[in-house]
């Protein structure tokens, strides 16, 4: 359906746009690719409506109407769970876009009537579930947006074939669309050293540090970083480093908080907590090692941030990460604190190989960009809303 001239609509989803979300990587990706809408669509011969709300702190609020462009207030959008289970697609199938986008599967949408493309960024709730209330909710979700949708966006060619194998998807409905990086904050250049001592004693951090950042949840496999880290120090008394681990945190992140406290060796492992994007930026260029040592990732931004500021990264070689890498990293087993430790021990202690991987991780990050996500996003989007005006 068309309310713009011959232009078909594309209703987006903003929910993953709540404050609640903010620090998570599904919000960075529906702001990024939102903003760039705002700039691509009327290009793409469609009209993108975002659904908007006053007064909840909606990151989609800001976004003024050009052409191609046109947000939709709605008062449902503030009742979280009523605008998931139900009320957001009543109110697509009322206002009859050709196509609705959810960023991320936490709406539940059914296949009529309106065409439904939602991005799955990962099959992590149905291969490495974790504890919680929520799971039974999530895994519903995801099965229930992989039935529904039109076309699925995945974000590595490994989350893909993830998808195929535990929803049962047909292949030719998935497509691979990378996610980018902020560019202007995540380089390679010199951080202010007055604003890094700053950000750096705000936190308590007073030597060297191994850096990671991203959400505290099981994934990310931070347990078994701290006790390769604490192994490292143990065996080699040139190294005198902190860890710091920063993020939210997220669900049961319990054993992380007990393994950082202190266990009567040398280093510390300093939990901050969510960054402002300034401290963040700060402290990715100011570590001496940057690791990702995660069981199970749908893409990573947190890596190629690290490697696009040229901080000497080193990753698990678990699920997408050497595909998103590139191979340009040093990779271990995740499951192996002891290769880990053996991995982070061999970067620290030689500087030529950090430099290396600085300039090898830099360079393979620039082939990632916000733009292109968003025009490839796009081309899907306006290929399901220009075959159902067919």
């Amino acid at each position: 359906m068309s309310r713009n001239g011959s232009n078909p609509t594309i209703a987006f989803d903003t929910w993953v746009l709540s404050p609640h979300v903010r620090h998570h990587g599904v919000h960075m990706y529906a702001v990024n690719l939102l903003k760039r809408f705002r700039e691509l669509s009327e290009g793409y011969g469609v009209q993108v409506e975002p659904f908007v709300t006053r007064g909840d702190g909606n990151g989609a609020n800001g976004l003024s109407a050009v052409a191609g462009f046109q947000p939709q207030p709605t008062r449902l959008l503030r009742r979280s769970r009523l605008w998931r289970f139900g009320g957001a697609w009543a109110l697509a199938s009322w206002k009859g876009p050709a196509v609705v986008f959810s960023p991320q599967c936490t709406t539940l949408y059914l296949k009529r009537p309106v065409a439904i493309v939602t991005t799955l960024h990962d099959a992590i709730p149905l291969i490495m579930p974790w504890k919680t209330h929520k799971l039974k909710t999530l895994q519903f979700l995801l099965r229930s947006a992989a039935r529904a949708s039109r076309a699925v966006i995945t974000v590595s060619q490994h989350s893909k074939a993830d998808l195929i194998d535990a929803c049962g998807i047909p292949e030719s409905r998935v497509n691979v669309v990378y996610n980018g990086f902020d560019h202007d904050v995540f380089n390679a250049s010199s951080p202010d050293p007055d604003l890094l001592r700053d950000a750096r004693s705000k936190h308590g951090i007073v030597r060297d540090y191994i850096f990671h950042h991203g959400v505290i949840k099981p994934s990310k496999n931070l347990r078994r970083l701290i006790q390769a880290y604490r192994m490292v120090l143990a065996r080699n008394r040139n190294l005198d480093l902190d860890l710091v681990l920063a993020g939210p945190m997220g669900w049961e992140y319990g054993d992380v908080v007990t393994a950082a406290q202190p266990d009567g060796g040398r280093g510390r492992v300093i939990l901050t907590g969510a960054l402002s994007q300034d401290e963040l930026v700060l402290l990715v260029k100011g570590a001496k090692l940057v690791v990702i040592p995660s069981l199970y990732e749908g893409f990573c931004i947190p890596m190629i941030e690290a490697m696009s500021c040229g901080a000497p990264t080193v990753a698990a070689n678990a699920s997408c990460l050497p595909e998103i890498s590139g191979g340009v990293l040093r990779y271990f087993d995740p499951r192996s604190e002891e290769e880990m430790s053996a991995c982070m021990e061999e970067v620290l202690e030689n500087e030529s190989v950090r430099s290396e991987l600085s300039a090898r991780g830099c360079a393979r990050a620039q082939e990632f960009s916000w733009r292109r996500c968003a025009e490839q996003t796009l081309t899907v989007l306006a290929a399901v809303a220009h075959d159902g005006q067919g």
